[in-house]
């Protein structure tokens, strides 16, 4: 890939990453991010996951209900059709998105725009999460958020599943997961049994 000079002066973008388990605002604080950058001005464009309808079909909605309108698609190509005065970028829920997320991203930041994303880190299993590692990996920042453990209040790390199944990608809010530290998350079903 060929890229023009970057000189002094010329707008330069960038990468912020915000991940972290389940309930430990992520999406709340992409939100406030990005409702940062329209106070100053600056042309924002959001999208989701089309796959992600818990909230709301069209728009990113935090677990404290704070919402912002969003374009939901089917893959992450489609974050470079932005208008030519968008400055700002937000992603949410990107662990579901493909494996070309942190290539676009990289290209929308070459381009001189700040690209937001935030996503879960872990799956259920305490596995790194679709692309969000490389992500973090590219990322000029990286903000890792924690919920509190329903269990013993300490820092919440995990994503622990309530419901039944091995499928990686299943949507659902506290009636099938909670935020659990290491060792509440390592106690498995020991802890649900109490």
């Amino acid at each position: 890939m060929f890229l023009e000079p970057h000189f002094k002066g010329q707008r330069s973008g960038w990468i912020e990453v915000i991940c972290g388990c389940m309930f430990s605002g992520k999406t709340e604080e992409l939100i406030r991010r990005l409702r940062r950058a329209t106070i100053a001005d600056l042309k924002v464009e959001v999208f989701k996951p089309r796959i992600d309808t818990r909230y709301d079909e069209t728009s990113i909605v935090s677990h404290d209900t704070s919402m912002l309108l969003a374009h939901p698609v089917d893959d992450s190509a489609r974050l470079l059709d932005i208008s030519e005065d968008t400055s700002v970028v937000g992603v949410d829920e990107a662990q579901f998105f493909d494996a070309n997320l942190p290539e676009v991203c990289q290209q929308l930041a070459l381009r001189g725009i700040r690209v937001v994303v935030a996503g879960l880190d872990m799956d259920f299993r305490g596995k790194p999460f679709g692309p969000i590692p490389d992500m973090m990996a590219i990322a000029e920042y990286v903000t890792k958020v924690h919920a509190i453990c329903v269990h013993c209040g300490n820092l919440a790390t995990h994503s622990y599943r309530l419901a039944t199944g091995d499928e990686v990608i299943l949507l659902g809010e506290k009636e099938q997961y909670e935020p659990r530290c290491r060792s509440c998350y390592g106690m498995g079903n020991i802890l649900r049994l109490k």
